[in-house]
């Protein structure tokens, strides 16, 4: 799955259960954690694998519930000691859904779930090098799979706006405080 896909992913979960859970919309800083946590495992995986070649494939890691479940626990545990656990259940919400919608396509046969539980479970390593961004794209292009991910991201978009827009307000007061380079003297 592509950045925006994970992203709707991970805020359609995380207000499901902020709803569930508070019976209110979600709070800023929880869905950008959420949505942090929702693109973390491609930020450790690709470069360690597509640019330093020291992972087998861009899926492993960060996208194996063996180093997820136990780095979103110990992070819990020290989340608890400073009273700020749900920023950890953000994460892990964004995290592990991450993880478990890049598995979704061998419910049909169109892919391989084994990185879930690698290292335990050996996952085939690039042939001929790591793919290019463009490589990937041009192959997904057509793919219901692929194409899901708007229909996704519109539906995110929509219970977003619905929940006001969660997560903006910081960001706008952050760009706020940055004065552009065309204005510093």
């Amino acid at each position: 799955m592509w950045p925006i896909g994970h992203l709707a992913v991970a805020y359609l979960c995380y207000a499901l259960y902020a709803r569930k859970r508070y019976e209110t919309p979600p709070a800023h800083l929880p869905v950008l954690v959420a949505l942090f946590g929702s693109q973390f495992p491609d930020l450790v995986d690709k470069p360690l694998a597509w640019y330093l070649g020291v992972l087998p494939t861009g899926r492993t890691l960060a996208h194996s519930l063996l180093v997820l479940v136990p780095l979103c626990l110990a992070l819990y545990a020290l989340a608890r000691r400073y009273d700020r656990p749900e920023y950890v259940v953000a994460f892990a919400v964004g995290a592990l859904s991450h993880a478990l919608v890049d598995a979704a396509p061998a419910l049909w046969g169109a892919g391989e779930a084994g990185f879930l539980l690698w290292p335990a479970v050996a996952v085939e390593s690039y042939e001929s090098g790591a793919p290019s961004v463009t490589e990937l794209l041009a192959a997904s292009i057509g793919d219901p799979y692929f194409l899901s991910e708007f229909v996704l991201a519109a539906i995110a978009l929509a219970v977003w706006r619905r929940d006001g827009c969660p997560g903006l307000a910081p960001l706008r007061a952050a760009l706020g405080r940055v004065r552009p380079t065309s204005e510093v003297r």
